[in-house]
């Protein structure tokens, strides 16, 4: 589907839509035809495909838990995959790299780019993460699977010893170092049954870029459909300088706030409480949110942000055995680690997402700002999507929705 961009100053907005009518449109094909120099860097483009993986999985869970809040992030999943591809036969290895786009990177050190991409996630960007392959009792693996998993990933895969107080112990150990103590008691009890578990976990408290006054959060209502509503604690701002867009193809406001670190995040609120959030959710690809980035415009606004403390848990085993992988669970081919034949039985994910008012810096005055200025408000107060991305390579760290915020508000 042909895309256009158009960057129109429409009273107090900006818009971006797909109206073939309206002065200064852009083609997408046009771009692409071109090469956006965004994707010249091999990193760049890993981070793309690892994010459309991301994109998928989110969709997948979603319509699963369609009345759900859905917090996560895919990233942690697609690192534990793509280790695991190393121990995969032919046949195997090409069914986790296809799933993970890699097949569209012609990128023959996929592994060394991965390297350089898990390098990228440092300090500062207030992102704690930890994934790592699990394997039955006592298998005996072979020892150049775990080598190069160790060298490409950073960890070697874990064998699991039979005991369930120990494999406890130390698989809550383990996320809890890597995520630095914040992602604690990731299993309450170890899984029945483990032929192969992909563990991914990970944890973000940002810094805004321009912090929020706490005796500026107060109580507002929160829409969760035209009858109910709930009232909790928002983080509001006025004149804080944003970026900024409206697309009218899938009717919503989307602003983009930055954090410290190179990190950002981007708010996608429908224009209506009623409005559902799947024909958004069904567009995002690693490339839309891209050119969105590039298309949203800065502006001041007055904003309204729930303060938020989340912990979600899944288990993604069934996601992923609607998805183009569930042959791995069935009769997948990983001869690479084991003479033994081994499938994937669980994959278990949770994610800890930390909004509240700390930043770094406050808000500027609005004297000698070369910011657009117009009387807009944007109130995240109903249902509402959003995608938190690094700024340099734009890889997807945490997607999530929330159509409930009762108890997930911080007061």
């Amino acid at each position: 589907m042909q895309t256009y961009l158009v960057f129109l100053l429409a009273g107090a907005f900006f818009s971006l839509t797909n109206s073939q009518d309206a002065a200064e449109e852009v083609p997408t094909s046009q771009v692409e035809e071109e090469e956006d120099p965004f994707y010249k860097s091999p990193v760049n483009r890993l981070a793309s495909s690892a994010s459309n993986f991301g994109y998928d999985l989110y969709r997948i869970q979603a319509n699963k838990y369609p009345t759900s809040n859905i917090f996560m992030s895919p990233l942690t999943i697609a690192t534990a995959l793509s280790s695991l591809s190393l121990g995969g036969g032919q046949r195997t290895e090409s069914l986790i790299h296809r799933s993970l786009y890699y097949d569209l990177l012609n990128d023959p050190e996929v592994h060394a780019t991965y390297k350089e991409l898990l390098a990228s996630f440092g300090s500062g960007k207030g992102l704690q993460s930890a994934y790592r392959v699990i394997l039955e009792r006592k298998l005996r693996i072979r020892q150049d699977f775990a080598t190069q998993m160790e060298k490409y990933y950073g960890n070697k895969p874990r064998i699991l010893t039979g005991s369930s107080r120990l494999d406890l112990q130390e698989s809550n150990e383990f996320v809890q170092k890597k995520t630095d103590g914040k992602v604690v008691k990731f299993f309450k009890e170890m899984p029945p049954s483990i032929s192969i578990l992909l563990l991914g976990a990970a944890y973000f408290k940002g810094q805004w870029a321009h912090k929020f006054n706490p005796r500026e959060t107060v109580q507002r209502e929160f829409h969760i459909d035209e009858q109910n509503t709930v009232t909790i604690p928002m983080m509001t701002a006025k004149n804080i300088p944003v970026r900024y867009g409206l697309d009218s193809d899938f009717n919503c406001k989307i602003v983009q706030l930055p954090f410290s670190g190179g990190v950002s995040i981007m708010f996608f609120l429908p224009l209506t409480v009623t409005q559902n959030l799947t024909h958004i959710e069904e567009g995002l690809t690693s490339e839309f949110v891209h050119d969105i980035d590039r298309a949203l415009q800065p502006v001041t606004i007055t904003i309204s942000i729930p303060k938020l403390k989340v912990n979600y848990e899944a288990e993604f085993g069934s996601t992923l055995q609607e998805s183009k992988l569930q042959p791995l669970f069935s009769s997948p081919e990983f001869n690479k680690i084991t003479a033994k034949t081994i499938k994937l039985t669980q994959v278990v994910h949770k994610a800890a997402l930390e909004l509240n008012e700390d930043g770094v810096a406050s808000i500027p005055p609005m004297e000698g700002q070369t910011r657009h200025h117009f009387p807009l408000e944007y109130h995240l107060d109903h249902p509402y999507l959003f995608v938190l991305r690094s700024d340099d390579n734009g890889a997807l760290l945490f997607i999530g929705k929330v159509l409930d915020p009762k108890g997930l508000a911080r007061k």
